[in-house]
């Protein structure tokens, strides 16, 4: 056990857990507080992977390729919102649920049609591919590139909710939009920007991921999934809470995942430890969201004191 493994490790933890933020973000929103279900936010930054994929491919571009995972996101987004969500706001939860997972099959079969069931594969640029060496240890460039997105979109978002009219009228919106509708606020174009952003950051979220991870057709379920859990850790609804549940799921995991093994041989034979310790490193950031809800239902960080 190194120094420079922890560093590492800890570096990786805190790169993934700022790819779940960016997830978790416009996840908690539409969850928290618009109180919709959305499955199929996994599939829109599925569909933002493939987005930035084929316009980096066809550019050469990296910043072509963002720009057009967010346009993608952004559309994509604003069309789900007009055509189907709107209809579902006043549905039960269950009826968000059936629609949402009708979408996520309905975009895993187009990308399945569109590009096929092999993965894709993105290149970075030069300046991105290398790593910074710092005190005989390095890192790669872009893992801190993406640490950094996922900070400065923390900042903008606190700082929206928080500092801007928008915000004031999105976080009133989930308290009490009658209110505010009788104010003279137009909700329906609210809710419809709150989830455009939302989805606007799940495709940067898989546009930022795709170089370190394989595109392909249902690359968003398991993340969706993970995501989940990261905002009922933080709190339902809680911008603040996803960041800080991210980080901690981000650190559980890549920590649990480097280290439980070792640990796990120190007591068992290697090879009951080498089957032992995947399964239950996998299941940790699920035991930690067990934890939480027993002592704090309402999660860490609760929407209540982002108010």
């Amino acid at each position: 056990m190194t120094s420079s493994l922890l560093v590492a490790q800890l570096l990786n933890g805190l790169q993934y857990g700022v790819l779940l933020f960016l997830l978790a973000a416009g996840l908690t929103l539409v969850f928290g507080i618009m109180s919709f279900v959305n499955l199929a936010h996994g599939s829109i930054y599925m569909m933002g992977a493939y987005a930035f994929a084929v316009a980096t491919e066809y550019t050469a571009s990296f910043l072509l390729g963002i720009v057009a995972a967010l346009v993608t996101g952004s559309v994509l987004g604003w069309i789900l919102e007009k055509v189907a969500i709107y209809k579902l706001y006043r549905r039960d939860h269950l009826d968000h649920v059936l629609a949402t997972f009708g979408l996520v099959m309905f975009f895993n079969e187009v990308v399945r049609m569109t590009w096929g069931p092999q993965p894709m594969f993105v290149s970075l640029p030069e300046t991105l591919s290398g790593t910074i060496e710092v005190m005989q240890f390095s890192y790669p460039v872009y893992r801190i590139l993406i640490i950094v997105v996922g900070l400065v979109v923390a900042l903008a978002s606190q700082w929206l909710i928080h500092k801007t009219r928008l915000g004031m009228l999105i976080r009133a919106g989930s308290v009490n939009p009658q209110m505010v509708g009788a104010l003279g606020v137009n909700i329906r174009l609210l809710n419809t920007l709150l989830f455009v952003l939302g989805s606007s950051l799940a495709a940067l979220a898989g546009a930022m991921a795709g170089p370190i991870l394989s595109v392909q057709s249902g690359m968003g379920e398991p993340v969706l999934i993970t995501a989940l859990v990261v905002i009922v850790i933080g709190g339902i609804g809680s911008v603040q809470g996803a960041l800080y549940a991210s980080l901690i799921v981000g650190l559980v995991d890549t920590l649990g995942r480097s280290y439980l093994p070792i640990l796990i041989r120190q007591v068992a034979d290697r090879d009951v430890a080498n089957a032992a310790a995947p399964a239950l490193a996998s299941m940790l950031v699920y035991l930690l969201m067990a934890v939480t809800l027993a002592f704090r239902p309402q999660g860490l960080f609760p929407a209540s004191k982002d108010r």
